[in-house]
C-alpha cells in the first residue's frame, strides 16, 4: 500500500484511524503518528467542504456497504485537494480493521481544469469580458495554491505588455506595465514573451532582468517570479501567466501542473476576444481606414443626438465627398485610391473633436457628427477639412491635389433624426459639388425642394425608358456643294411626359448620366435608331446615315463599344451606317476602359464625330490618332459669325484644319440666310440647323429629302 500513489486510510469500528499509507502523508501532509485515532471527519474538512459529506458516506456504507464519490478536501497545511474517494466496510469479521477501508486519488488538476473549462465556456455564452474572465482564473489558482500571486498579461500585435488579470497585485502595477514592450530585460513575464519560453526568477532581488521593475515592485513584499509564454494555435506568443512568491525559491511540481492547465484555457479565451473582437470591426468598422461604418456611425450618431436634445443644443452633419476620386482609380489603379482614402480620413480626424463623430459611409463619402456645434462653427470646421484634404499627396511617386465637397446640415434646424440630417446634408453636398464657385453648402429647404422634383424626375425617366414612351426626331444635315442634297441625320431624344409635357433634353439627359440611365438610354437610342434607318431604306428612302450623340459615360462603361457593334449587326447594318458624336472629353479620358471602348470602334470600321468643336481643350493630336471623320462646329461660332471678327476667324481656322485632314465639318446652328451663304463661301461642306430643317418625326423627313416640296433653298 505504501508503494500506491493513492491515499490509503484504514479506520477501526469507532471511526478512528488506525493505518495511513505514505500516500496519504505525500498527498495530505500528515504522518502516521499524527493521524492515528484522529477521525477523517475533522481532519479533512475545510471551508469549502460539502457539509454533509460525513453523513452521505455514513448513509452509503450502511445501505450499500460502499460509497463513492468526488469531494473538496484539505490538507494538513490548508491547501484545497480535490479527490475521487472510494470507502469500502472492513469489517472484523471479514479480517478488516472493523470501520472502512478509504482509497483518495488527487484529482484536483482535473477537476481545476473541468471548472475553468466551464467558466470559459459559460463566459463565451454570458459575454464575460476576457479581463473578468482572467481575473476568476487567477483566484481560481491562488485559492489552490494560497502561496501565490498570479497574473495574465497580453502581448499585443507590436510587442507591447496589456495586463489582463491581477487581482493579488496593486492596481498601479498594472497601471506601470501597461503599454512596456516586451524584451529580453523587461522582468520575468516581458522576457518570457520575447524568447518565448519559460523564465523563472527565484531572487528578483539579484536578478539584472528585473533591474528596470525591481523598485516598481518592492511595496509588494514579492521576491520571486515565474513567468510562461501563452501561445495561440499557430504557436505565436499573446500573453504570459505569471506566479509571484513572497519568498526566493522555484515552482513545485502543484505549481507546474496548475499552469499547465491553464495555459491552453487562457490561450482560448485570449484568441477567441480576439476573434470577436475582429467580428465586431468588421461589422462596424471600415476595414480600409479604420472609421466607424454606416451602421456604427448611425449608432453613435443616434446617442450624440439624444444627448443635445436633453442638453437643448444644436449640431451639425457635415457630408464630404471627394471631388474626381474615380479619375484616381482609372488612372493610377485602386491601390492607389485606397492609399488616398486613408489619408483623407486622417486627415479628416484630425480636424474633429474628442466629442464629435466620424463616420464613412460608402466608396469615397465621408460623414462628421459635430457635437455642440453653431451653424458658424460648422463651417469653420468644414473649411478646415478642405484646406486638411487639399493638401498634396504623393501616391507610387505621384503627386496628387485632391479636393473635396461638403454639404452641411443644422441639428435640429434642417432635421432632428440621423436620417434627415443625412439626406439634407447629402443634396446640400451635390449642390456644392455642381457650383464651380464654392465647395461647401448649406442646406436650405428651396434646396429640398429641386431635389425632391430631381428625385421624381428620375422614376418618371426611369419608368418611360421600361415602357419605351421615349421617340426620337431627326434633323437634316445638308451638303451645301455643289447643291442641297441629304448629307445624314442627327437621332436626337425626346419625351413628352402626361403631365408635365414636353421635357427638355438639357433637363432629362444630364439626369439620366448622374443616375446611370444613361446607360440604358444610349442603348434604346441606338436601337431604336437602327431599326427606323432601316425602315427608311425598305422605303426607297436615301438616308446615308444616322449621327448617334453618345455620352461620354457609356465610354465609361466596360464593353459599350462591342454592344453598339452587336446592335448593328442585328439589324442588318455596317459601322459606315451611323455616325457616332462624341465630345472632346471623350477623346481627353485616360482611363483604360474609355481608351478600349475607342479602340473597339476604330478596329471595327466606326467613324467618329467630334462634337462642338473648339469649345473644349483641343488637342490636335488626337485628331490623327483617331477614327474622326467629322468635325462638328459648335453653334456658338455659327450664331457670331455676322458680328463677331474673332468668331470668323476661329470657323476659318477649322475649316483650314479639317481641309488639311480631310474632315467633313458640320456647321451646327445655321438659323440665317447671312450665316447660311457665309458658311457656304468659305467652303464649309454640311450645315444643321433651323434654317434648313428643325428636328421632325421619322415619318416627317421624306419632305426634306432633295426634291421634297419644303427642302430649303436659301442658301443654294
Amino acid at each position: 500500500m505504501d508503494c500506491s500513489d493513492n491515499a490509503i486510510v484504514l479506520t477501526n469500528r469507532h471511526r478512528e484511524v488506525v493505518y495511513v499509507n505514505k500516500g496519504f502523508t505525500r498527498l495530505f501532509g500528515f504522518t502516521m503518528e499524527q493521524a492515528c485515532g484522529r477521525y477523517l471527519s475533522t481532519m479533512l474538512p475545510g471551508p469549502h467542504t460539502q457539509q454533509d459529506l460525513p453523513e452521505a458516506i455514513r448513509y452509503g456504507l450502511r445501505v450499500h456497504g460502499h460509497y463513492h464519490g468526488d469531494a473538496l478536501i484539505y490538507s494538513r497545511d490548508g491547501q484545497p485537494r480535490w479527490v475521487s474517494m472510494v470507502v469500502n466496510v472492513a469489517d472484523e469479521a471479514s479480517g478488516g480493521p472493523g470501520g472502512s477501508i478509504t482509497v483518495l486519488t488527487d484529482i484536483t488538476l482535473t477537476k481545476m481544469h473541468e471548472v475553468l473549462q466551464k467558466r470559459v465556456l459559460e463566459s463565451m455564452v454570458s459575454e464575460t469580458t476576457l479581463p473578468e474572465l482572467m481575473s476568476q482564473v487567477c483566484k481560481e489558482v491562488e485559492s489552490i495554491a494560497p502561496e501565490v500571486t498570479a497574473s495574465i498579461l497580453a502581448v499585443d500585435p507590436s510587442g507591447k505588455i496589456r495586463p489582463l488579470a491581477a487581482p493579488g497585485l496593486p492596481p498601479y502595477i498594472c497601471a506601470a506595465l501597461d503599454g512596456l514592450a516586451i524584451g529580453p530585460n523587461a522582468g520575468s513575464c516581458g522576457t518570457a514573451a520575447y524568447w518565448g519560453k519559460p523564465v523563472v526568477t527565484t531572487d528578483i532581488a539579484t536578478d539584472p532582468r528585473w533591474d528596470d521593475y525591481r523598485d516598481l515592485f518592492a511595496p509588494t513584499g514579492l521576491r520571486a517570479c515565474w513567468s510562461s509564454p501563452i501561445r495561440d494555435h499557430q504557436g505565436l506568443v499573446i500573453g504570459t501567466f505569471a506566479f509571484y512568491f513572497k519568498e526566493p525559491r522555484e515552482p513545485n511540481a502543484l505549481h507546474k501542473s496548475l499552469v499547465q492547465v491553464c495555459l491552453h484555457l487562457c490561450a482560448v479565451a485570449i484568441e477567441r476576444d480576439a476573434a470577436r473582437q475582429r467580428i465586431h470591426q468588421l461589422a462596424f468598422f471600415d476595414v480600409l481606414t479604420g472609421l466607424p461604418n454606416r451602421a456604427m456611425f448611425r449608432s453613435n450618431a443616434e446617442r450624440s443626438l439624444a444627448q443635445m436634445e436633453r442638453e437643448h443644443q444644436t449640431g451639425a452633419l457635415l457630408f464630404v465627398d471627394l471631388n474626381r476620386f474615380k479619375q484616381v482609380n482609372d488612372t493610377q489603379g485602386h491601390a492607389a485610391g485606397d492609399a488616398l482614402l486613408r489619408t483623407v480620413a486622417q486627415r479628416l480626424s484630425d480636424c474633429v473633436r474628442a466629442q464629435d463623430g466620424i463616420g464613412r459611409l460608402s466608396g469615397d463619402e465621408f460623414v462628421l457628427l459635430l457635437s455642440h456645434c453653431t451653424t458658424e462653427q460648422a463651417v469653420q470646421t468644414a473649411q478646415r477639412a478642405l484646406s486638411a484634404i487639399a493638401q498634396p499627396v504623393e501616391i507610387q511617386g505621384q503627386i496628387n491635389l485632391p479636393s473635396a465637397s461638403v454639404g452641411i446640415a443644422i441639428y435640429p434646424e434642417d432635421g432632428s433624426d440621423i436620417d434627415t440630417l443625412l439626406r439634407h446634408a447629402d443634396q446640400a453636398m451635390y449642390q456644392a459639388k455642381g457650383d464651380q464657385q464654392h465647395s461647401l453648402q448649406l442646406f436650405s429647404v428651396e434646396m429640398n425642394r429641386r431635389t425632391q422634383e430631381r428625385a421624381a424626375m428620375e422614376r418618371a425617366l426611369r419608368h418611360a425608358l421600361e415602357q419605351r414612351q421615349l421617340t426620337l426626331h431627326y434633323q437634316p444635315q445638308l451638303t451645301a456643294a455643289p447643291r442641297l442634297a441629304l448629307h445624314g441625320v442627327e437621332a436626337l431624344a425626346r419625351w413628352h411626359h402626361a403631365d408635365w409635357g414636353a421635357v427638355p433634353p438639357a433637363q432629362f439627359i444630364p439626369l439620366a448620366e448622374e443616375t446611370g440611365l444613361i446607360h440604358p438610354l444610349t442603348q434604346w437610342l441606338v436601337d431604336e435608331s437602327c431599326t427606323q434607318l432601316k425602315a427608311w431604306r425598305a422605303q426607297g428612302l436615301a438616308v446615308p446615315h444616322v449621327a448617334l450623340n453618345l455620352s461620354g459615360r457609356s465610354f465609361q462603361q466596360k464593353g459599350f463599344a462591342q454592344g453598339v457593334s452587336n446592335l448593328l449587326q442585328l439589324h442588318g447594318l455596317t459601322p459606315r451606317d451611323v455616325l457616332l458624336e462624341i465630345t472632346e472629353s471623350v477623346v481627353m479620358d485616360g482611363s483604360p476602359v474609355t481608351q478600349d471602348n475607342i479602340e473597339t470602334l476604330r478596329q471595327q470600321g466606326f467613324q467618329l464625330s467630334l462634337d462642338d468643336f473648339g469649345t473644349g481643350y483641343s488637342s490636335l493630336s488626337y485628331l490623327h490618332r483617331l477614327p474622326i471623320a467629322e468635325l462638328k462646329l459648335d453653334r456658338s461660332f455659327v450664331q457670331d459669325l455676322e458680328t463677331s471678327d474673332t468668331a470668323r476667324a476661329l470657323t476659318i481656322s477649322v475649316l483650314s484644319i479639317a481641309k488639311s485632314l480631310n474632315m467633313t465639318v458640320v456647321a451646327e446652328g445655321v438659323e440665317t440666310p447671312q450665316q447660311c451663304q457665309w458658311l457656304k463661301d468659305h467652303g464649309c461642306e454640311v450645315m444643321q440647323g433651323y434654317l434648313l430643317g428643325r428636328p421632325m418625326a421619322a415619318d416627317m423627313l421624306k419632305g426634306w429629302l432633295p426634291g421634297g416640296t419644303s427642302n430649303p433653298s436659301c442658301c443654294a
